[in-house]
């Protein structure tokens, strides 16, 4: 099978069963499926856990090894993703701890209106300008959400990046529902405070007409000042 087939296979959530044990039989392919349905979400979520791609990337491969290891003890008490949701924040928060101790700092934070990046940033036009604007709004809110405390940070990511119900985010979590709540509720508002100082600053440069802009045109007007000089065009008197 091509991988553009593979990308495009899933396993409905009936299925899971089934997935589980030709995985366990040894089927690679199976887990190659596996791996490509949960690849995005999964990755998202590690990135905004431990705010480094590659250590993100590093992370959620060995969580998948894990995965692939002790997926015969799964017994469907939860759905595969919040199972391998559980094995990636696993991973992502001891090599935080272990960081950390090498770091011989205790961590900050414990480890334990809308917003949709991809949907606020439009995707109706692929001109050079339209992808470089969704390119720099991108960043921004990738550096906003890296800013935002990790308890904060992590419910964001599965309920308004990846659209994870409130009980889902829970399970995955291990933590209350309630709690779940309010810091998704905190985390919008720490997000909402961020971008509007950002828009606030970036307000007054609106328009900026300084450095080369401003040469260009000085020397464009002078050039056409010293060419009617020379045709005897020059300003009339006062």
């Amino acid at each position: 099978m091509t991988d553009i087939v593979a990308a495009h296979s899933t396993f409905p959530a009936e299925n899971e069963r089934e997935a589980v044990r030709r995985i366990v039989a040894g089927d690679r392919l199976a887990f190659e499926l596996l791996m490509r349905q949960y690849n995005r979400r999964l990755y998202r979520l590690a990135r905004a856990t431990l705010r480094d791609g590659t250590e993100a990337e590093d992370a959620l491969q060995a969580a998948y090894l894990s995965a692939y290891r002790s997926i015969g003890r799964f017994r469907g008490d939860a759905t595969l993703l919040t199972w391998l949701t559980r094995l990636v924040l696993n991973e992502c928060y001891g090599r935080l701890r272990r960081e950390a101790r090498r770091q011989n700092v205790i961590p900050m934070v414990d480890a334990n209106t809308h917003v949709d990046i991809d949907a606020m940033i439009a995707q109706d036009s692929d001109s050079p300008d339209k992808v470089l604007a969704r390119a720099e709004l991108r960043a921004l809110l990738e550096r906003k959400l890296d800013d935002l405390p990790e308890i904060f940070r992590v419910v964001f990511v599965l309920r308004s990046v990846e659209e994870m119900s409130v009980e889902e985010t829970a399970q995955c979590l291990g933590i209350p529902e309630a709690t779940v709540r309010s810091r998704h509720f905190r985390a919008r508002s720490l997000l909402r405070e961020s971008l509007a100082h950002e828009i606030d600053l970036a307000e007054r440069d609106v328009f900026e007409f300084g450095g080369a802009r401003c040469d260009r045109v000085v020397a464009n007007v002078l050039a056409r000042v010293a060419g009617e000089d020379e045709h005897g065009h020059g300003a009339p008197a006062i």
